[in-house]
């Protein structure tokens, strides 16, 4: 081979034409960020993601731009900023008021086009997310129109009566769940102190408790039961309804119920009928179907002298994850808020209608449709630095790999690649036979990628490590497969000119994303200056997200702040911001001693110190410095920390 031998270069990006033909509308279609977005979410003119607080009343002026957000939360406050570390969580309490606001406004103006002869009276089960702000937030902004509460455990009914104290005092807590004793009590107790709180049964032996504890307490009770619909899903979230799921009381059962209840004087007590057809019903169809059913059943327990006053819809409106609003897999819904409401109503009222039973107060235990869209978790993505080989030993190699470059030269994809396989292959077996050293391999694969970029065969895909622990942040992403959407909060001005996968930093070879909403197997992302940060959020995890996620790998909770619009110069303030956990926290959770962890580190530092001699006051300095170094590391988050700041 000559000497002076051509190399081609090795392919470029799109050319800067393209690039400044890019703008941030093309970016929100890309992520889709007006499908699964709107209308809190959505690209500002600066190519950052803004959230609209109060929704579609959100006026220009209100817009809290992310990037802002973070920039603040995270500089160091010598520079004015609250110097918290990424990954974080940022909440915004004036979407969570919004989101109640257009569920109860959906009702609302449902009853009155239907001409419904009652009211909607909703519940925040609160499972979905038991942070004390965010329930305190929920009982705060639905006390006007008496919003309450679901618990389904003993911890949750205590933090559910504390809180409806300070809440409207019809506002229901509905008691679900299993139920002991001591859950009974509780419920009961509930009463006593002048909370609106009906027990559920949710099996039959259930009853029994109920009777016989209120009357030791001598308490009147409400009751309400639970009805196992022959109506289910087909998707993931229905495995635990229809006549097999889980909770509920067959129509046999309730018969029983009814009987008993009449023995001991008690069918008065019956007010309330529940029912669950399972998460994210996808369609209105499917909704109509199952409150027909429970709408048959609450007639008749009208008909056997049954005090009935409330039906109880249950969960299951859904939110769409991947904006398509197709209703199709599990994370899309074909309908709005408006519409499952109309379809809620419509089939209570026909029912009602035709048996000639009075329409009964609508409650539901709406959760992910009023918490998913108020958080935000941020973190940041690093792509991998990848070895790019000199042009001199490209030519270098390529002397003898005659073949090969003549391949190359013409273009001819097939023979590349079965020249580049064939030498992978004969350079593999002369490692293996000691001809050849670990730095001439590294320089052979080097060649063959450069051949695969130049060939235009490479793979596409590349990896982008993100400092986030998936089953912590995202556990039903790794557990179930759900899909959130995840898109750049900045950087939407700029087209995006590779495709990612994300891989978390825990030890696990699990901890990736590789999956994303539309089907997608990748997703569109900006190449990283060597000095520049990249930030990630992923969108509409309120909900279960931070409730379901431990330590494992012991990475443990994010810090978490709560962002409300303003009127002054940048349209947000922070009105909380609480750390995240550091290591001492998530290794008291598994029941170490971090105290006891460090002093034993401090003694064992102490006597090496002593050993290895040096002068008294060296020994004591480097003592120092290694007490110092671990107690940072006790009181640090586990998380990866960066000293750079943010450049807008």
């Amino acid at each position: 081979m000559p000497a002076d031998v051509f190399i081609p270069a090795s392919p470029t990006s799109s050319s800067s034409d393209s690039s400044s033909r890019w703008n941030p509308s093309l970016s929100a279609s890309l992520y889709r960020i007006d499908g699964w977005g709107a209308p809190y979410f959505t690209a500002n003119s600066s190519g950052n993601i803004s959230v609209r607080p109060h929704g579609s009343d959100t006026l220009p002026h209100q817009d809290i731009d992310l990037l802002k957000v973070v920039k603040h939360l995270t500089d160091p406050k010598a520079s004015g900023g609250l110097g918290l570390q990424l990954p974080l969580i940022v909440r915004f309490p004036d979407v969570l008021k919004n989101r109640l606001e257009c569920l109860q406004s959906a009702f609302d103006s449902a009853v009155k086009s239907q001409g419904y002869g009652s009211y909607y009276q909703g519940v925040y089960p609160v499972k979905c997310h038991q942070d004390r702000f965010i329930v305190e937030d929920i009982v705060n902004f639905g006390s006007p129109f008496r919003f309450g509460l679901e618990a389904g455990c003993k911890p949750e009914i205590l933090l559910a009566m504390s809180c409806l104290c300070k809440g409207n005092p019809e506002a229901f807590l509905i008691c679900n769940g299993f139920k002991d004793a001591e859950y009974v009590s509780l419920a009961l107790l509930g009463r006593k102190l002048a909370l609106n709180t009906v027990i559920v049964l949710e099996q039959e032996h259930e009853l029994d408790l109920v009777i016989d504890l209120s009357k030791k307490m001598n308490v009147r009770p409400v009751i309400g039961l639970r009805a196992k619909l022959r109506t289910k899903q087909t998707n993931y979230y229905g495995s635990n309804s229809g006549e097999k799921g889980k909770f509920g009381l067959t129509s046999a059962q309730i018969v029983c119920v009814v009987a008993k209840l009449r023995e001991s004087g008690m069918l008065d007590c019956l007010q309330l009928l529940h029912f669950h057809i399972g998460s994210m019903i996808p369609t209105t169809s499917l909704l109509s179907d199952g409150v027909s059913e429970a709408a048959l059943i609450y007639c008749e327990l009208v008909r056997l002298g049954a005090h009935m006053r409330v039906i109880d819809v249950g969960g299951g409106l859904g939110i769409d994850y991947d904006g398509s609003k197709s209703g199709e897999g599990d994370i899309s819904v074909a309908y709005t808020l408006e519409e499952y409401a109309e379809a809620v109503v419509t089939s209570i009222r026909y029912v009602c209608d035709r048996r000639s039973v009075k329409h009964p107060v609508i409650c539901s235990e709406s959760g992910r449709a009023i918490v998913s869209h108020h958080s935000v978790l941020i973190f940041e993505a690093v792509k991998p630095i990848t070895h790019q080989p000199k042009p001199d030993d490209i030519q270098l190699l390529l002397e003898g790999e005659e073949d090969l470059y003549t391949a190359v030269m013409r273009g001819d994809q097939e023979k590349s690649l079965l020249y580049v396989d064939q030498l992978k292959q004969r350079c593999v077996e002369g490692f293996k036979d000691g001809v050849l050293n670990i730095e001439q391999l590294g320089s052979i694969d080097g060649l063959c990628e450069w051949v695969l970029k130049a060939i235009g065969r490479s793979d596409p895909v590349q990896t982008y490590n993100i400092n986030l622990s998936i089953f912590t942040s995202t556990s039903s992403h790794w557990g179930m497969g759900h899909l959130f959407p995840i898109a750049p909060i900045h950087k939407l001005d700029q087209e995006p000119k590779a495709c990612g996968i994300l891989s978390d930093i825990t030890c696990d070879s699990e901890g990736k994303i590789v999956k994303f909403i539309g089907g997608e197997s990748s997703l569109p992302l900006h190449e990283i200056d060597s000095n520049g940060r990249y930030f990630l959020g992923l969108f509409l995890g309120g909900a279960y997200e931070e409730s379901m996620g431990g330590v494992y790998n012991l990475f443990g909770g994010l810090s978490v702040v709560r962002v409300s619009q303003s009127d002054g110069p940048h349209s947000f303030v922070v009105t909380r911001a609480v750390p995240g956990q550091s290591s001492s926290d998530v290794l008291r959770a598994v029941q170490h001693e971090p105290e006891l962890m460090l002093q034993t580190l401090k003694h064992r530092a102490e006597e090496v110190m002593h050993t290895k001699g040096g002068g008294e006051e060296k020994e004591e300095d480097e003592y120092k410095n290694v007490a110092a170094c671990l107690d940072r590391s006790f009181h640090n988050m586990p998380y990866l920390a960066t000293e750079e700041g943010i450049n807008e």
